[in-house]
């Protein structure tokens, strides 16, 4: 895929992520964002806490990676190499099998406040910053380390992928944590 086509829709994707955070999310109540849907599971705010975790460290090393020189073309094909693909596959929200989260990116057991909504609000934002200024940044040619082991490098467009993948996987985990709201018994009548 074109690089701009490539950035056009991680950016079309982080910004849907952060209109559902403010739509879905903004309103309510502490105790509900705060509120796990099962035991051992995680509330909303812990998903988004999690990822404010890997943002504080990707957000940096993107800027980073974006940085300097262009040594080979811009617009260019995003090419995927098998380790970009198999860390994307891994974290993709239709992957059912749980990734084990390492100690330092799992989020406290006690309630959390409003401001791991800010912040993440405020990582988009950064976010999509990273994502302009890649138009003018070769995506294969430089690499970011991962973020759990950090031998192991992505090239800058997947590194780019992974994070957007990774936040819609938790996502859809703190969708699932919203409490649902059943309609009122007035509004079931027979016909």
């Amino acid at each position: 895929m074109p690089s701009t086509d490539f950035l056009r829709a991680l950016r079309l994707q982080v910004r849907t992520q952060t209109d559902l955070v403010r739509r879905e999310f903004s309103t309510l109540p502490l105790e509900m964002l705060n509120c796990p849907p099962a035991p051992g599971a995680w509330s909303i705010l812990q998903c988004l806490d999690h990822l404010n975790r890997y943002s504080r460290y990707y957000v940096p090393v993107l800027a980073q990676a974006l940085h300097g020189p262009a040594d080979r073309p811009i617009l260019e094909e995003v090419k995927k190499s098998w380790l970009g693909n198999w860390s994307i596959r891994s974290v993709a929200p239709e992957n059912p099998k749980k990734q084990k989260t390492f100690k330092h990116m799992v989020p406290p057991q006690e309630p959390l406040s409003r401001d791991v909504l800010t912040t993440f609000l405020q990582q988009q934002e950064a976010l999509l910053h990273l994502l302009d200024l890649a138009e003018d940044a070769p995506l294969n040619a430089r690499r970011v380390p991962l973020e759990f082991f950090r031998l192991l490098r992505l090239r800058t467009g997947e590194a780019f992928e992974f994070v957007v993948t990774h936040q819609e996987r938790h996502l859809h985990q703190a969708l699932r944590a919203k409490p649902q709201v059943s309609a009122p018994a007035a509004l079931h009548t027979v016909g």
